[in-house]
């Protein structure tokens, strides 16, 4: 999400936001680039990649549920020389319905064994002790499950989570339809962090990367310098950091899965799950980075003009006013908590709302 700065100031189109093309794409010896459609702040598509082995075809991040998406996959998967039936596996790079929407129905039709990061888990796959949070929550009609942010009182103060009216609609409606397109995954082969898989004729090393998610899942080619991203290394926006569900520190998390992208030697391609292909991921990787300490300093700097302020206010120094909102107010609260975690912050309630103030010795050095 983007910084505050003037309404006059030019930007050009994200990669990621651009509407899905309909062309196959050869991007990286062996590996296949079709773009799904989907609609979601920022983003116009998803791309799944298509990987080709001896017994059939591997595709990674089948796009959202629904007949759109489902009917985009099978029809470029034609163009491909390839069916449904021809899926053997398939990767999902993190938990997000724009990756692992198709997963679940893909599974159900070919039986292909679903790949994840051993964490990996849905909004629709609760605890015991959730299960009954759930059946509460479909009693009232609620679009999505307990499990998820939504409906959730938000750890700053104030209103409970949720998203805006379009996407619930849109839940609501794709409940409606039935479970043909509402499949959840269940993994069949969870990976751990170093773990090796063979894949299309290359050998893939499983890279945990959490931060936008606690399960995000990389995955890195030696042989090739091949680097499937997913959402974690974007080419020319950052991942939502999300301060609701991906840990105690996510930002801290995510700086350490940058650092180790950063660190990889011999890239020739990075694949990402949004936008183009590139080649400097060391680069971007570090550049998403400072994207990220300048919030921080942002921040600093507003918590030493201001006070003792709520998230709510805080968001509004960190993103422009179209981006107001619990997704900015979200974000806000996990570079609040990382430094908190630093020691360069505190927080304590004031009511029904957290207030953070940043710390006196941070103080006299800005």
């Amino acid at each position: 999400m983007p910084l505050v700065s003037s309404a006059t100031d030019p930007r050009p189109e994200k990669q990621e936001k651009q509407p899905a093309s309909d062309d196959i794409i050869e991007v990286a010896p062996g590996v296949l680039r079709m773009q799904l459609p989907i609609s979601l702040p920022g983003l116009g598509h998803v791309n799944c990649y298509v990987l080709t082995d001896a017994d059939g075809i591997t595709v990674v991040d089948p796009g959202l549920p629904g007949p759109q998406s489902w009917k985009a996959l099978k029809q470029r998967l034609a163009a491909t020389g390839n069916k449904v039936a021809d899926i053997r596996r398939v990767v999902v790079t993190h938990s997000h319905p724009d990756h692992f929407g198709g997963a679940g129905t893909i599974r159900h039709e070919s039986g292909a064994d679903i790949i994840t990061h051993e964490t990996f888990r849905t909004w629709f796959d609760p605890t015991e002790e959730e299960g009954e949070a759930d059946d509460a929550a479909d009693e009232a009609g609620d679009p999505v499950r307990a499990t998820s942010p939504f409906g959730r009182t938000v750890p700053w103060g104030g209103a409970t989570f949720k998203p805006p009216i379009k996407r619930r609609l849109r839940y609501r409606m794709m409940r409606t339809l039935g479970k043909k397109f509402m499949r959840p995954p269940t993994p069949t082969v969870r990976l751990a962090d170093a773990e090796r898989i063979s894949i299309g004729g290359h050998e893939w090393v499983a890279m945990h990367t959490p931060g936008h998610t606690p399960d995000h899942l990389c995955l890195y080619a030696p042989d090739a310098g091949v680097v499937l991203s997913g959402d974690h290394v974007l080419p020319t926006i950052t991942p939502h950091i999300s301060g609701l569900s991906a840990g105690a520190d996510p930002l801290d998390a995510f700086f350490a899965s940058l650092d180790r992208m950063a660190e990889l030697d011999g890239i020739t391609q990075v694949l990402p799950a949004h936008g183009q292909p590139f080649t400097d991921l060391a680069g971007r990787a570090n550049a998403i980075k400072d994207h990220h300490q300048e919030r921080l300093a942002t921040l600093r700097e507003a918590t030493a003009r201001i006070g003792p302020a709520t998230v709510t206010a805080l968001s509004k120094e960190l993103f422009r006013p179209k981006s107001w909102g619990q997704m900015a107010e979200s974000e806000t609260y996990a570079h609040l908590e990382h430094l908190r975690h630093a020691g360069e912050a505190t927080s304590k309630w004031d009511e029904d709302n957290l207030l953070f103030e940043i710390s006196p010795e941070v103080a006299e050095t800005i």
